[in-house]
């Protein structure tokens, strides 16, 4: 009995010890600590307006395609509830997936040993690992159906007969997933293109009918976005590509990479661009690197040229740096000593105790006063702090419930927080100019003479006099309401009283 026992534990150390073996430690690992991550903290700005907002199913939506809103929406009804931990569980699983994936294509281009360290390096990564992996964001999904592009492709190139179609028809499939998870996946999508006409034995491909199977159905699955588009005036569409356009910004690709790397961890971003630019120097005599190659670059170079004449968001180009992950698994066993593995290793505990700190503070407040200091008195930890103190003050003024008057926000984000808080007991809405997907929930021309409780951070009335004043008989102000953070004041909430409404919100 014994020696079977020393035989099994033998065999499972054998296992773990597999690059293979490691991955799986590595997923189960990280699903936990993104759950307990996801339990710390209260959803965002930007994840409260999702939730929130996406409560009335549709198959658009204001800002972004409808997987990620899907996924919010689902977790709820099936567990009774949208809280923070629960709305967040589908895209903790996502990332699972994603790392699994990362660990499959690498293995294939590379090694399995090159496998681990690229699925080990999706983790670390800020961008990728802890937002895309753990909140209510597009993001999550656009990852996951970007690997299984790349995974389906790597199996499509070399299969033959039946198998072939199959292969393709999952690049499809992958490929539509990704556009209903976030439009700029067209940029990656467009490596995918790029790859198969440069590379000389991919190119016989396009020759073939089973490529265009994918492509037909990707755009089978894309067609309810886009008829919903079509019937909304393309306000989705128009909206993202008004984001590419402003002045000139000389600066603008610097400021970029420099917050590009901030996210990714500088000591990551730096080793990643010099694979990056190893792999497009070498070009086609390597078809693996220049398979990564292909699919980073659009991403990186597309926002940092779009940078010249808007604002770009970091966080934009995470598909392209997730893309040199195989790139960098590959150097890391290459030329990589003890050195760059314990480099590795130092990323993980600064990352695992950053993240502690940061959830732990989120959740408890330990420090209350500490960033303060630093923020000219606001609490930075305001934004993953759930704004539920303000429906149980607004319940015992009255000020809750379906008798209650109509609440409103002056900006899109605000907007999702309060709605979120006030779990529905009030109908919200945005005055703002740019209410986004509040714009488009409700037909505000059945408001017109209601009664509207107006919700401001910080706000005083003669600010909001001045800005809606004229939408309303009269406004008057009302005592504020606070945010609590773990039962210490962390937001002040100007409330006030617009006294029958004139005009449709816009």
């Amino acid at each position: 009995m014994l020696v079977i026992q020393a035989n099994r534990f033998c065999t499972l150390a054998s296992w773990a010890s597999s690059a293979w073996g490691a991955t799986v430690l590595l997923i189960l690992g990280t699903f936990v600590l993104r759950l307990a991550f996801a339990w710390a903290l209260g959803l965002g700005f930007d994840e409260s307006y999702m939730v929130a907002a996406g409560r009335t199913l549709q198959w658009g939506y204001f800002d972004h395609p409808p997987i990620a809103w899907w996924l919010a929406w689902g977790a709820a009804q099936i567990a009774g509830t949208d809280a923070a931990f629960v709305v967040r569980l589908p895209f903790i699983v996502l990332f699972a997936v994603t790392t699994a994936l990362m660990y499959r294509i690498t293995k294939t281009a590379f090694g399995a040993r090159a496998g681990f360290w690229a699925a080990c390096l999706v983790n670390l990564m800020p961008v990728l690992g802890v937002t895309a992996g753990t909140w209510v964001l597009p993001d999550g999904p656009l990852l996951a159906a970007l690997l299984t592009v790349v995974a389906c492709l790597q199996s499509a190139l070399r299969a033959r007969g039946k198998a072939a179609w199959g292969w393709w028809l999952g690049v499809g499939v992958g490929a539509g997933l990704a556009v209903c998870s976030k439009y700029t996946a067209v940029l990656t999508l467009f490596g995918v293109v790029c790859f198969l006409v440069t590379d000389s034995q991919a190119r016989r491909w396009l020759m073939r009918p089973q490529p265009y199977l994918g492509l037909c159905a990707a755009l089978l699955l894309f067609a309810p976005v886009l008829v919903w588009n079509a019937e909304h005036g393309w306000i989705s569409f128009a909206f993202q590509a008004g984001r590419a356009s402003g002045r000139f910004h000389i600066f603008g690709p610097v400021s970029t990479l420099a917050g590009e790397a901030l996210f990714i961890i500088p000591w990551v971003w730096i080793p990643a661009m010099v694979v990056f630019v190893s792999a497009l120097r070498m070009g086609r005599a390597d078809a693996n690197q220049w398979l990564f190659a292909c699919l980073a670059a659009p991403p990186i170079f597309g926002f940092t040229l779009i940078s010249l004449r808007s604002h770009v968001l970091y966080h934009w180009a995470s598909p392209g740096y997730m893309m040199l992950a195989p790139l960098m698994g590959r150097a890391i066993v290459t030329f990589g000593g003890q050195g760059l593995r314990i480099g590795v290793t130092c990323t993980a505990a600064f990352v695992l105790v950053a993240l502690t700190l940061l959830g732990s503070e989120a959740k408890y407040n330990w420090m209350p006063g500490g960033f303060e200091r630093f923020t000219l008195g606001s609490d930075p930890d305001i934004e993953v702090v759930d704004w539920t103190s303000l429906r149980t003050e607004l319940a015992e003024r009255g000020l809750s419930g379906r008798s209650a008057p109509i609440v409103a926000a002056i900006k899109w984000y605000e907007a999702g927080k309060i709605d979120y808080a006030l779990e529905g007991s009030n109908q919200v809405i945005c005055l703002g100019g740019d209410a986004r997907q509040y714009g488009m929930l409700r037909d505000a021309q059945g408001q017109a003479g209601d009664d509207v409780l107006i919700i401001a951070p910080r706000k005083t009335l003669s600010a909001i006099t001045e800005q809606f004043g004229r939408q309303f008989d009269s406004i008057t102000l009302l005592p504020p309401a606070m945010v609590l953070h773990h039962g210490s004041p962390a937001l002040r909430l100007s409330l006030f009283l617009g006294h029958h409404l004139h005009v449709k919100p816009l």
